[in-house]
């Protein structure tokens, strides 16, 4: 019985080449976006499983509000890792770990022998570490004193194999200078990140025991300040860390309520499931971005939106084809065949065409992997068939894909009454047709949905790149200089630069603008206290910084040189100290910490409101402070005028060398920089746009096959008109108007449904674009043209046929 349904089947789609083409390319186009879609959400929460016991890890998080302002932190401050796991017995062990990256220290100079080179991600932690994650080590053993020796480090084998080739590292001695000064430290181990994906952004762990930052940390008992720690405890097997999760306010309560009530601060800690990091965002500090649920979500859906749609190119065709199985149907019940027969028989095609789908979509999937992978910025890797998940994710979208595609056909061919086939008289139902058109609707709203949310995105995304942030983001180069023998050869640097005739003017600071911000105190005015400051961000600038920034002053004066204890603040501070920005210059601002001695600085001017971070918050509380001191500063901003940047890079690389000779030249431009800041939306104004065009592709290839089929329907109709006298352009809008009509019901249901999400999408942003009806208009538009140029083919080629052909049997 098998055996007769594959061949029927089989000489069905032999028979019917332009249906089986269409079902097959769709089935196979949509299949390869939903398959990749899985693959790569599958991919994004698989972070940090890996570890043993991953379940048991938690990530101690702080909640902070000081005089209003809101803080969402994925740290906490350093003694409370410790003393949660001394208190509390259902705590197996803890570890810290603090991104020296969030602390201004981008780059480590690495030396071994005579290699030497620049590397990133350098972390502190606890001797602990290890202890609570694991790690795959090619070289040393995971042992309990691996990092517990003053001076040791633990190296990813990536920057191992760059520092010693093909040597064993164990037991080397390598030199690494940054800001925090340079030290000799021992190689004790090198690790790869072979088991697994994690959220631990780190190339470099050094441990804490190594003086200087990492004493620091260790010596530090701020319960309320000093939130700059990556803190994590791992539970005993068993033990309930909601439970413990209530016991943390009176915890805190116990050690730190002199020091929050002393600093006017609201502190609440939280435990963070380690396996839902990568997947939780918004936090403030993040050493790995995190993927919000919401896109994953998103991405579902378009999966779903795409082998839906080819589905219903299949139950479409598939009924629209009907008059031409009746009689195959009628035979069939004849000879005996019942109603469950023949739905097996059918389903049993939709089977096949979902399998032959899906073992063209496999190969394609790895010609257009890599193109994915970018669109993604992700690394699915080719040999993910080797894993059993993937071929039940395979098997049920085999399963899930042939019955959604093929219970309506089946049960409709079905149902025909042999009796009337075999006679001749079979007639389309009117409901088969009025769900082809039902289906049509659907299929374009999807499509209509999708094209609005690019258009919408890309206005977001338009609307972000040109605001006017408060800053001149244009023709600024980023220097930066990551050890202390670089920072001492600034002043030099930037006289040299000075010279160039490109270059308009040169600051210097300890951060610059775009980047997050971790320097931040409370400031309040005479007769204030701690308890009621105002938290402000603040960096240290030199005397050009205003003026190589483009910030523009409302009231006082720039930064003079040798000015001492002097700063500059925004509009937003000004108005939270109750002070009228006119008159504010001359204020004497205050800061005290727990009690201790009180430090002033006075006003010399008010900026106007910048938005120094990204426009997914509104602006916040900010000064500079100025600092004469030429060695303080790791960041070089230089404005210049060009059009001509290969000839300007090569002179600014020239004098570089003369003042840093064997310093590598890097630079970055403040422009790209602010744009880093939405990676996220471009990532996902890339992927819509993609499986977007996927989706239309799809659906134009049913549109054009119901096309094709109605116009065969309407042969005779079309020639009789013809002899009539009716035009080529009359024809095609006959044919065209039923069409366009649908699409336009599709534009009508689409509409509220892609406002309500995409305006669910804009709240992400404090500055967003106003949704507007000509967005909707131009996705309508599109839409009625795709549907228009698919028909068309179809609609030209059955008028200009001749009329003789289609009437000579009549």
């Amino acid at each position: 019985m098998i055996r007769s349904y594959l061949k029927t089947a089989l000489r069905f789609l032999l028979k019917n080449k332009t249906f089986s083409f269409i079902n097959i390319i769709g089935l196979a186009t949509g299949t390869l976006c939903c398959l990749y879609i899985l693959l790569f959400v599958q991919d994004q929460y698989s972070y940090d499983k890996h570890h043993k016991n991953a379940n048991d890890i938690y990530r101690v998080t702080s909640a902070l509000e000081i005089t209003g302002d809101k803080h969402n932190n994925s740290t906490a401050s350093p003694p409370i890792a410790p003393a949660i796991k001394r208190d509390f017995p259902e705590v197996l062990q803890f570890t810290r770990l603090i991104p020296t990256g969030m602390l201004g220290n981008s780059k480590n100079l690495l030396k071994y022998k005579e290699k030497s080179f620049y590397e990133k991600d350098l972390v502190y932690v606890d001797s602990t570490f290890f202890d609570v994650f694991t790690y795959h080590f090619d070289y040393g053993k995971n042992t309990k004193d691996i990092l517990a020796q003053p001076y040791t480090i633990v190296l990813l084998k990536p920057v191992a194999d760059k520092l010693f080739g093909s040597e064993d590292p164990v037991g080397k001695t390598i030199s690494i200078d940054n800001g925090f000064g340079k030290h000799d430290f021992k190689v004790n181990g090198v690790l790869d990140e072979g088991l697994g994906k994690t959220s631990i952004k780190a190339n470099i762990f050094v441990t804490m025991r190594s003086g200087g930052f990492g004493q620091f940390v260790l010596d530090n008992t701020a319960w309320a300040g000093y939130n700059l720690a990556s803190s994590y405890i791992k539970l005993r097997p068993g033990a309930n860390a909601a439970a413990l999760e209530k016991k943390l306010p009176a915890f805190l309560d116990k050690y730190g309520a002199q020091q929050l009530k002393a600093l006017g601060m609201k502190k609440v800690l939280y435990l963070q499931p380690m396996t839902s990091v990568h997947t939780t965002p918004n936090y403030e500090v993040e050493m790995n971005p995190a993927i919000s649920p919401t896109l994953l979500y998103i991405l579902i859906l378009i999966a779903v939106m795409i082998q839906l749609i080819a589905c219903i190119n299949f139950m479409n065709l598939s009924t629209a084809r009907a008059s031409k199985r009746a009689k195959e149907v009628g035979v069939r019940k004849v000879v005996g065949a019942g109603k469950a027969d023949l739905i097996r028989q059918f389903l049993g095609e939709s089977f096949l065409l979902s399998l032959i789908g899906v073992l063209l979509a496999l190969p394609l999937l790895y010609l257009v992997l890599p193109y994915l992978n970018g669109i993604t910025h992700t690394e699915i890797q080719i040999s993910f068939l080797n894993h059993y998940s993937i071929w039940i994710m395979l098997a049920a979208i085999v399963i899930v894909t042939g019955l959604v595609a093929g219970s309506y056909p089946a049960f409709y061919l079905s149902a025909f009454e042999a009796i009337k086939v075999m006679k001749g008289n079979f007639t389309s139902h009117v409901s088969a047709s009025g769900i082809r058109r039902s289906l049509v609707v659907f299929q374009f709203v999807l499509s209509i949905v999708l094209i609005t949310g690019i258009i919408i995105i890309y206005s977001q995304l338009n609307y972000i790149k040109n605001k006017d942030l408060g800053f001149d983001k244009n023709q600024k180069l980023i220097l930066s200089f990551y050890t202390g023998d670089s920072q001492q050869k600034m002043t030099s640097l930037s006289n040299d630069l000075q010279q160039l005739s490109e270059v308009k003017t040169v600051s210097r600071s300890n951060e610059y603008l775009s980047q997050f911000i971790g320097r931040d105190h409370g400031v309040f005015l005479s007769g204030g206290n701690e308890s009621n400051a105002v938290d402000a961000q603040n960096i240290d600038v030199d005397e050009k910084f205003l003026k190589a920034n483009g910030i523009k002053l409302i009231s006082g004066r720039d930064f003079h040189i040798k000015d001492s204890l002097k700063t500059l603040i925004n509009e937003t501070l000004c108005k939270r100290l109750g002070l009228d920005p006119q008159k504010a210059p001359g204020t004497r601002l205050y800061s005290q910490y727990l009690g201790g001695p009180k430090s002033y600085v006075d006003v010399v001017g008010v900026m106007k409101d910048f938005n120094y971070n990204s426009l997914h918050g509104e602006v916040k509380p900010f000064m500079l402070f100025y600092n004469g001191d030429p060695n303080a500063f790791s960041f070089m901003t230089v404005s210049v005028s060009s059009k001509d940047y290969k000839t300007l890079l090569g002179k600014m690389e020239t004098v570089w060398q003369k003042n840093l000779p064997g310093v590598p030249f890097e630079y970055a431009f403040l422009d790209d920089e602010v744009q880093k800041q939405y990676e996220a939306e471009i990532s996902l104004s890339q992927i819509i746009n993609s499986f977007t065009i996927m989706a239309i592709l799809i659906s134009c290839l049913g549109l054009f096959g119901l096309a094709a089929f109605s116009a065969e329907q309407r042969q005779k109709e079309i020639g009789i008109r013809k002899v009539l006298g009716a035009s080529v352009a009359g024809v095609v809008g006959l044919l065209s108007t039923e069409f366009v009509k649908l699409v336009a019901i599709s534009f009508v249901i689409a509409t509220p449904i892609a406002w309500w999400a995409m305006h669910k999408w804009l709240q992400a942003f404090a500055y967003k674009v106003t949704i507007t009806w000509w967005m909707f208009a131009i996705a309508g538009l599109v839409s009625i043209f795709i549907a228009l140029f698919t028909v068309s083919f179809q609609a030209i080629k059955a008028a200009l046929a001749n009329p003789v052909k289609s009437l000579r049997s009549e």
